[in-house]
């Protein structure tokens, strides 16, 4: 019997095949270099043809980016960081740990970053201080998103002016939690009168992004406004800095 089993066996190997698993061949991405791109679709030529407000965020980063990294084109990395981070908003406010973690991004790329955004600052400084805030009520919000909009906490700040309404200095005075900042009149009344200052602008960020004013925004205002009163300093106005945008007390009636 085990002799037969053997010849059987022998006889019928060869018809036997146990199937190979089939090797699944994925295409390779297709890169699209930026250079094989049409000229004026490149980033760099098209900010140069229509200027840098004519570009998507992707392709603002690609252009500070300069360079990808291996299988992937600036484009496509700064389209990656942008799904990684969620936003601008938050790439350029992450700290210097998960920044660098990032493909494609290190220490180098956090120094240029961060001395970008200081530039940016300085900028809009420089241009507040050579004229009255009521003639550049823009170049007033610009600067003072720049310096309150992206915190994870609530700040309070002044932003002190002469007799002619040319910015005298732009103080950070209190500082709280995502929820708010208590303020003492006192201090910003103190501060005022070291500053030699004739009028002033309040401001504060809400960390959740949405500048709506509160009632107890409201309140410190018109608190404020009367400390102020005593030493005849005028509050010109409070803005709310919210997530890109900011809405002023004065403009909706609120002083």
């Amino acid at each position: 019997m085990t002799e037969k089993i053997a010849e059987a066996q022998e006889k019928y190997s060869d018809d036997i095949k146990i199937a190979e698993p089939q090797k699944k061949y994925l295409p390779e991405r297709s890169i699209v270099r930026i250079t094989d791109m049409p000229k004026e679709e490149r980033p760099r030529e098209k900010l140069l043809l229509r200027g840098a407000e004519a570009l998507t965020n992707v392709e603002l980063l690609a252009i500070f980016l300069r360079v990808g990294v291996k299988g992937k084109s600036a484009l496509d990395l700064a389209k990656d960081l942008l799904d990684e981070f969620g936003d601008l908003r938050s790439l350029l406010g992450a700290d210097k740990k998960r920044f660098c973690k990032a493909k494609g991004l290190g220490d180098a790329k956090y120094v240029q970053l961060k001395a970008c955004i200081e530039i940016s600052r300085r900028y809009l400084r420089e241009c507040l201080e050579r004229g009255s805030v009521l003639s550049n009520p823009d170049d007033t919000r610009n600067f003072l998103m720049s310096e309150l909009s992206g915190r994870d906490y609530e700040v309070f700040g002044c932003l002190f002016l002469d007799n002619k309404h040319r910015v005298i200095k732009f103080d950070e005075l209190f500082y709280g939690t995502i929820d708010g900042a208590s303020v003492y009149p006192r201090e910003v009344v103190k501060h005022a009168l070291q500053h030699n200052a004739a009028a002033l602008i309040l401001a504060h960020n809400h960390p959740s992004g949405v500048a709506e004013p509160s009632q107890a925004d409201i309140s410190i205002t018109q608190r404020l406004k009367k400390a102020l009163d005593l030493i005849d300093i005028r509050i010109l106005d409070h803005l709310v800095i919210g997530d890109g945008y900011c809405v002023s007390l004065a403009e909706k009636g609120l002083m």
